[in-house]
């Protein structure tokens, strides 16, 4: 499954870039983290618990950075298992392009899932990945413009 898309974000790429970067920014804008430690010298860990379709599971990850270019770009590539449930990995790639207004944020996804995850089929699976990406970026972008991100994300899983 692949995906890509960009946002507009009324900030400076600086302060955009070190949102990216922070473990407590990405907690909140992850849908149903529970937690998330880690820097990006030594990678992200995380749990997250999520229902697809007719699967619940709470799903342990880690996330490293790869060919970081502050403040520009950066790739990600993580793995989470969701016991039985299956599992989900991929990567993404990343862009901070500075433009009159402040910073577009561009990325490339990339995600393979496996287990009971992958027999609910492409359309189930790549509707709740789109619904995800649009979620984690409706509230970084609250967040780093300093909105509330529990107005969107309300609206996200309401």
């Amino acid at each position: 499954m692949e995906m890509n898309g960009s946002r507009m974000i009324a900030a400076d790429r600086e302060t955009v870039w070190k949102h990216l970067n922070s473990a407590e920014t990405l907690q909140a804008c992850i849908p149903g983290c529970q937690e998330l430690e880690g820097s990006p010298e030594e990678g992200f860990q995380a749990t997250v618990v999520q229902k697809v379709g007719p699967v619940k599971a709470t799903f342990k990850g880690e996330v490293t950075l790869q060919d970081v270019n502050a403040p520009e770009s950066y790739k990600l590539v993580g793995e989470g298992k969701g016991g039985v449930a299956g599992f989900a990995k991929g990567g993404a790639v990343v862009k901070l392009t500075e433009v009159e207004g402040g910073t577009e944020l561009s990325y490339d996804v990339e995600a393979k899932v496996g287990g009971k995850l992958a027999q609910l089929g492409n359309r189930i699976v790549n509707g709740f990945a789109k619904k995800m990406v649009d979620a984690f970026f409706e509230r970084f972008e609250a967040v780093v413009e300093g909105r509330d991100p529990n107005a969107v994300k309300e609206a996200a899983e309401g």
